[in-house]
């Protein structure tokens, strides 16, 4: 009964945000540089080893369902493709990423290096779960094959919308399979930041609220 119950929910989360329709842009937002910064020393480390050849894969996954629970609900896929879509380092972040000093003195990135950067492209493989399914622990939600070079850059940005997104939807299904009624989502007010409010007003639809109070993500 659960896992059908279940199912309708993420069914109807799936359904209230129609296909072509589910990208939600919250500003003009430029993701090369949302990273940490060892994921472009890292980089910098495979350029230097001529390694932007190599191939690698890299598998997104959790251990441990949230809210000692017995499943999650995947979501922020749709986040991702919003990151690598215009994927691209500009003139002012190549040239903050030159103004950066090393710990030791000196520059922290070799010039080389970052023309390098200004020109690169993305070739990267992306493979998601698609959003509303029921995931478990160990089960990849993302794998990113491509050269290692560029798998490492895109690592902490696409964590990043999966991590947060999917935690939402999974306690939005949560909430919904214990409520005895259709759930609206009221939690703009407390959300971190307008990005924040967005993204978690979507997510806790993925997961099955019927309706939300953030009128600008119901647009």
């Amino acid at each position: 009964r659960m896992a059908k119950a279940l199912r309708r929910i993420v069914d109807h989360g799936a359904a209230a945000i129609p296909q072509g329709e589910r990208t939600m842009p919250v500003g003009n937002h430029n993701y090369s540089l949302l990273t940490d910064l060892y994921q472009l020393t890292m980089a910098q480390g495979y350029w230097e080893c001529n390694k932007l050849e190599e191939e690698a894969c890299f598998h997104a996954f959790f251990r441990t369902n949230p809210f000692q629970g017995g499943y999650a609900i995947a979501c922020g896929t749709d986040h991702v493709l919003e990151v690598i879509e215009d994927y691209c380092f500009t003139s002012d972040d190549i040239a903050y990423l030159a103004s950066l000093e090393a710990p030791g003195g000196g520059a922290l990135f070799d010039p080389a290096f970052l023309d390098y950067l200004s020109t690169m492209e993305l070739s990267v493989d992306i493979d998601a779960v698609r959003e509303g399914t029921v995931v478990f622990p160990n089960d990849p939600l993302l794998r990113v094959t491509g050269p290692i070079l560029q798998c490492q850059l895109l690592e902490t940005a696409l964590l990043n919308c999966v991590n947060f997104e999917t935690l939402i939807a999974t306690k939005a299904a949560r909430v919904c399979l214990s409520a005895d009624s259709p759930v609206a989502e009221f939690g703009l007010r407390r959300a971190q930041g307008e990005d924040g409010g967005l993204r978690a007003s979507r997510a806790a639809v993925v997961g099955g609220c019927a309706s939300t109070s953030n009128v600008l993500a119901g647009k």
